[in-house]
């Protein structure tokens, strides 16, 4: 990877603040959410409901894509990121409050969380290993893809 392509995808985590997130269903069809996220470089944290039907999902699968971008009116300034990777829930102390930090930093409100609400949390961990970003400020349709 490029020192140009790093630091157009980290522009772009840090200019955004929601991704969607396919995880794999049990019957092998894509479920896609939408996840607040935070990131360390290149690896992406969020949070949701120990219960919920992507956390089951991860357990099965570790695969998923996502998108992070940013709602524009105007096509030609469409920016982003697209990418194949693969999550897992932590289940390591350290780990857990490493992303709970990261996360709170960005969303103040986590700050707030209680023992009682974050024993219902599951914590992510992202790593992305092929990203595509997209410029169509370049022009319509750019893309370029780079492995991690």
């Amino acid at each position: 990877m490029t020192p140009t392509a790093k630091r157009f995808i980290l522009n772009q985590l840090k200019a955004n603040r929601i991704m969607s997130l396919a995880t794999v269903r049990p019957d092998g069809y894509p479920q896609a959410t939408t996840v607040t996220y935070a990131n360390d470089g290149l690896t992406l944290y969020f949070c949701c409901d120990r219960n919920s039907q992507k956390a089951r999902n991860l357990r099965r699968s570790p695969k998923v894509s996502l998108t992070i971008n940013k709602d524009t009116a105007n096509w030609n300034k469409i920016t982003g990121l697209s990418m194949g990777a693969t999550a897992r829930i932590l289940d390591k102390p350290a780990d857990t409050k490493r992303a709970l930090t990261l996360l709170a930093r960005k969303f103040k409100d986590m700050r707030n969380l209680s023992a009682e609400d974050l024993a219902e949390l599951a914590f992510v961990r992202v790593q992305p290993k092929v990203v595509s970003m997209l410029d169509y400020r370049r022009e319509f349709g750019w893309t370029k893809q780079v492995r991690v």
